[in-house]
């Protein structure tokens, strides 16, 4: 093994690893919108990088449907298609509903929903600071939790698959109808509830109202 050429491309890899997730996330959070032409120049400046890192994070970011590298324009960001919104949606949808289903049918429902009492607390107090993306990270870990809490670990892995899609979509609503994070607590709330009191459908039929107002944002 040659020891010299492994520590050296360490770095290498390092200065890749902090381009791709600098941009993925100022993506995700709606600070690159969709259809922005993103300057490699300028990144590289802001990041201190050289060519080659920048380079192998777009590549890296294209290969996910983040970004769409064009002839003429460069790195552009690519929108989330209604179509696709809907998609991540409909499977965030099944896969939760079936987590709570079994979190309840396995005893678990009244230990986990006075955790979430918590997320509801945290959610509360992003909205009296207007702090969207503070809400937004309570409200991922509200629903991740009652997906985990089902011990299901194939939900599990769908859910992180999914994971990036579904924040870039809450960003993208949330910042564009701030209104929504009360509506948004409010299910959480029956959410959690639901749970409490051994209630499927219950859960189920608030989760897909909670889901459809977000549907119709779209």
């Amino acid at each position: 093994m040659n020891f010299e050429n492994d520590e050296s491309a360490s770095p290498a890899r390092a200065a890749a690893e902090r381009a791709y997730e600098h941009v993925k996330s100022a993506i995700i959070r709606g600070e690159l919108a969709g259809g922005e032409s993103i300057s490699e120049n300028a990144l590289r400046r802001e990041l201190d990088l050289s060519r080659t890192p920048m380079h192998e994070a777009f590549l890296r970011l294209a290969a996910e449907g983040l970004l769409s590298l064009e002839h003429r324009r460069g790195a552009v960001v690519r929108p989330m298609s209604p179509h696709e919104a809907r998609d991540v949606l409909e499977m965030r949808e099944a896969i939760e509903s079936a987590a709570a289903a079994r979190v309840i049918a396995d005893g678990a429902a009244e230990d986990l929903a006075s955790a979430l009492e918590g997320l509801l607390e945290e959610q509360s107090r992003a909205i009296e600071a207007e702090d969207v993306p503070a809400f937004i990270d309570a409200d991922s870990r509200f629903h991740s939790a009652v997906i985990e809490g089902s011990g299901n670990a194939v939900a599990v892995m769908f859910t992180a698959t999914l994971r990036d899609r579904q924040q870039r979509l809450r960003h993208q609503l949330m910042r564009v109808r701030p209104e929504q994070l009360h509506a948004s607590l409010e299910h959480h709330r029956e959410l959690a509830r639901a749970l409490a009191e051994g209630d499927p459908a219950a859960y189920a039929r608030t989760l897909h109202e909670h889901v459809a107002s977000h549907r119709g944002a779209l």
